[in-house]
């Protein structure tokens, strides 16, 4: 990410300075900047962090080849700074990370040696510190423009006893020129800035307790004679930030968070090369997801008026709140470790045609294709949720309706799949169905052949499958072509599963783009029947079961897809062009 995250304060005599800085380097560095890096020097300190190298160079990289560091740094001189508005100590080199997986430098100074950079950084610093400031002076704030760079901005407070106030002001700030990336960041870079700031002050907040309770400064202020306010700026109140925090390590610190700061935010946002419009499978899951979202801030919203209805707990109401997962990220991972996930019994549609055999498995996916419902029974919950993924890999994400384990029927107008236990009767007209496929799983005789303490739960040799319908599928039917084409896949050999998968999603997105062309010439257009007969000719899609498998798929067609179909026709430019 081309950032720069920098620490700034507003020092009394000076005003607002910038303090530490850590910026990205993707080029190599200059000539000379690597002396020192071999092994066994006393004054280079090296380490490994998240897959960062850092080190203490020995000798000052500018940008500028051959320059010093005074001549060339844009930064005050040093009679214009104070111990408050100094980091580092004058001829340090700063510091240096490297990552060993990209291959870029997280360089920290006190200025940015880029006159350029100096200018937006200082800019930034000033406007963070006196111009663009919320109310209460502390907390984020976001501000520029294309020219300067746009900035994130947390201003905060460090106690200290000698100062006005008894505290000083800060901010860090993230400047970069992407003003969107900054915005999405926006989140993530507060959660982690609070943080430090929160270790920052609660540092100083020790060293200030400490010296209050040695030499209380209220008091001492309170019994001394008035003495005016210039007098007292040119005490010895300007202390540096390592003062107030008791830490010699602070500037090293605070470069290890703003290098994995900048390396984290880079990383966490990451662009995709999407090759044309996006599928239906894509538009179907982005509606479901965004679904969720309404019904779970709808869920929140109804529980939040219920508690300021009734502000009075009940016993055992902590227990709930204890079940709320964080919103962390962090937390978020860790939530789905807590329960263990069980490997698959089916690995894929080749393993499900082994098992059932090629006649029991054309019959199944012949049903699954028509968008008949499938009924499962079985004991094993896992293995019915195991099939249930296989089988719907075969299906548009719209055509899927799942209700993985039941204790009753339920229609086949809410699921076409359902998973059942094996004492749950199913009515008798669903069993005489031609609509419906059942699958009974029962104990194999052999299983009991097998020794004590070798069963295995992805071992299908215990278990025997009986597939049977109202209807069942001739071996000698045509079937559906992307039936006929899914088998002829499964059977060669020379592919492996990777490439059967794929080849699986190339025929759904040709069989969904025929879907497309149809709803539009029939439902949209309101073309006659000959004409849609001539268009299936022409889609290679006149037989009955393909006509059946293309109605059918054309309930899993996006809203987005519908609507954006609809608001076409109804407009006037598209009502002309058709005249």
């Amino acid at each position: 990410m081309n950032a720069i995250v920098a620490l700034c304060h507003f020092c009394e005599l000076h005003g607002p300075r910038t303090l530490f800085c850590t910026e990205v380097l993707h080029a190599p560095l200059p000539q000379g900047a690597g002396n020192g890096d071999s092994p066994g020097q006393g004054e280079q300190a090296e380490e490994e962090e998240g897959g960062i190298q850092m080190s203490s160079r020995v000798r000052a990289h500018s940008p500028a080849e051959g320059a010093s560091a005074e001549s060339s740094s844009p930064g005050p001189k040093k009679s214009d700074m104070c111990e408050g508005c100094r980091s580092l100590a004058a001829g340090h080199p700063g510091y240096i990370s490297y990552d060993k997986e990209t291959s870029i430098k997280y360089v920290s100074h006190q200025h940015p040696n880029h006159p350029q950079l100096f200018s937006i950084v200082r800019q930034a610093c000033v406007r963070s510190l006196s111009c663009e400031v919320c109310p209460g002076r502390e907390g984020p704030i976001f501000f520029g423009d294309e020219q300067h760079g746009f900035v994130f901005s947390h201003t905060f407070f460090i106690k200290d006893s000698l100062a006005r106030g008894f505290q000083r002001w800060y901010s860090i700030i993230a400047i970069m020129m992407d003003r969107i990336y900054l915005i999405n960041s926006w989140p993530f870079l507060l959660g982690k800035i609070r943080g430090i700031i929160d270790e920052l002050q609660g540092k100083a907040l020790k060293v200030f307790e400490a010296e209050q309770f040695g030499c209380p400064q209220r008091a001492q202020r309170m019994n001394t004679a008035f003495t005016p306010f210039l007098h007292q700026r040119n005490g010895n109140a300007a202390r540096s930030l390592t003062s107030l925090t008791s830490d010699d390590n602070l500037w090293a610190c605070l470069h290890t968070s703003f290098a994995w700061l900048l390396k984290a935010c880079g990383s966490r946002l990451t662009e995709k090369l999407l090759e044309g419009a996006p599928t239906e499978d894509t538009l179907v899951q982005m509606e479901k997801l965004a679904d969720l979202e309404e019904e779970s801030e709808s869920w929140d919203n109804s529980e939040a008026e219920e508690e300021e209805k009734n502000p009075v707990l009940p016993e055992g109401a902590e227990g709930r709140e204890l079940t709320k997962c964080p919103t962390d990220s962090s937390f978020l991972s860790d939530c789905g470790s807590w329960q263990p996930r069980k490997l698959s019994v089916f690995k894929s549609l080749r393993h499900m045609r082994q098992v059932l055999g090629a006649t029991s498995f054309r019959m199944l996916a012949w049903h699954v294709l028509m968008g008949n419902q499938v009924i499962w029974k079985s004991r094993d919950v896992n293995l019915v949720q195991s099939a249930f993924e296989v089988l719907r890999t075969m299906l548009p994400v719209g055509c899927v309706r799942i209700i993985p384990y039941s204790s009753q029927y339920e229609e086949a107008y809410r699921c076409n799949f359902l998973g059942l236990s094996p004492p749950v009767p199913i009515p008798a007209h669903v069993l005489a169905s031609e609509f419906v496929v059942i699958v009974e799983v029962h104990p194999a005789m052999r299983s009991n052949l097998l020794p004590v303490g070798c069963e295995d739960d992805q071992s299908l040799s215990k278990y025997e499958f009986v597939v049977t319908s109202g209807s069942p599928v001739a071996a000698d039917r045509v079937g559906p072509t992307i039936l006929n084409k899914i088998e002829a896949a499964l059977m060669n050999q020379n592919l492996s599963v990777d490439v059967v998968d794929q080849c699986l999603v190339c025929l759904k997105e040709e069989w969904m783009n025929k879907v497309k062309v149809l709803f539009k010439f029939t439902k949209v257009d309101s073309r006659p029947k000959e004409d849609t007969q001539k268009l299936l000719s022409v889609l290679g899609a006149s037989e009955e079961d393909n006509v059946k498998l293309l109605k059918f798929w054309m309930t899993g067609l996006s809203k987005t897809y519908k609507s954006h179909l609809m608001s076409t026709v109804r407009s006037p430019t598209a009502s002309e062009s058709r005249n």
